[in-house]
């Protein structure tokens, strides 16, 4: 079987460009050590990890902008490192908060200059511009200049240039960050759409948000140290869960530190602090449901108020606490969903 992407022992060292006699091999940063990936064609693929994890190496090495250290990568059936330029007209990228053209320019000439940019005939290029505006709400702005678009917009005419060549694989990296909840959905239903179209396309997201995973995804692959973790269907990754007990305990405003006591009880695989608005809650998966016994026990020798006290399906949110630690919000400081 031929995947859409595929890595085999994929590793990625960056060293400095001058060697500290002081600092020896400690200066050496593992980006990404033994990275094993084999995506078919048609899938939407997940990527997720805190900033500092891999993702970014890994979408740089295959998109060609980055060589691999160690073992190799091929993106549509070409080696990344061997081969680029018979992978870059199969691909195309888009990131969120990228810079969106040249602000001078109407949304369609930038589109149109794009289009120029990957080969496309003018006639196939206004199609393009067309068809793709239409399904992401932008046909009223065609002759607007890009400087006066709104966040959302210059984000929606960027997804639409990287769909504008009609790639076998894209790579979208964070393509909703800082969106609001309307234009994040525009978005997440352009690239739903964009997949069903056809079984051959494939997509590779990389995002902050794990409902938009969860949404969104046939896998997702969670990536920490530039190590894969985990890597299977939402689904999967949360019924790996079910056999533990997970919780959450409200109560009024409590300090972060709360939550490593609680991770010292026996029995308590981890417990991660969320703050809300006057309120504060503590997220916990055990090993049992009688443990829960032993936690509230902790947290009134330490003088803490319980307002509620919830027992929940595991989300992928817990999958990633289970794996990193702490929950995507406190390693980012971004918002738990969008």
């Amino acid at each position: 079987m031929q995947f859409a992407v595929e890595t085999e022992h994929l590793g990625r060292v960056y060293r400095p460009k001058r060697a500290s006699k002081d600092r020896g091999d400690a200066a050496v940063r593992v980006a990404l050590d033994d990275v094993n990936l084999q995506l078919p064609r048609g899938e939407l693929f997940g990527l997720l990890g805190p900033n500092g994890a891999g993702k970014t190496t890994l979408i740089k090495i295959l998109t060609t902008l980055l060589s691999p250290s160690t073992g190799s990568a091929r993106v549509a059936g070409y080696d990344v490192a061997r081969e680029p330029e018979r992978v870059r007209p199969r691909i195309n990228m888009v990131s969120g908060g990228e810079a969106s053209g040249y602000g001078l320019l109407t949304v369609r000439e930038n589109l149109w200059m794009f289009g120029q940019f990957y080969g496309l005939s003018s006639a196939d290029t206004n199609g393009r511009i067309t068809e793709l505006v239409d399904v992401v709400n932008m046909s009223d702005r065609l002759n607007t200049k890009s400087y006066e678009l709104s966040t959302g917009l210059r984000q929606k005419m960027n997804i639409v240039r990287g769909y504008l060549s009609d790639p076998d694989v894209v790579f979208l990296d964070e393509p909703t960050l800082g969106l609001d909840v309307a234009a994040s959905r525009d978005v997440r239903g352009f690239i739903r759409r964009w997949m069903d179209e056809d079984p051959g396309r494939t997509t590779v997201l990389t995002t902050h948000y794990m409902a938009e995973a969860d949404d969104l995804c046939d896998r997702v692959a969670i990536i920490n140290g530039g190590r894969l973790l985990a890597c299977d269907s939402p689904s999967a990754l949360k019924r790996r869960l079910r056999q533990d007990a997970i919780f959450e305990i409200e109560t009024p405003p409590i300090d972060a530190t709360m939550a490593g006591h609680v991770s010292l009880v026996a029995g308590v695989r981890k417990a991660a602090h969320r703050d809300g608005d006057g309120f504060a809650t503590l997220e916990l998966i055990l090993e049992a449901e009688h443990v829960i016994g032993e936690v509230l026990a902790c947290l009134q020798r330490q003088n803490v108020q319980l307002v509620k006290l919830t027992k929940r399906e595991p989300t992928l949110e817990d999958v990633f606490v289970d794996l990193v630690g702490r929950r995507m919000a406190e390693v980012e400081g971004v918002a738990p969903s969008q």
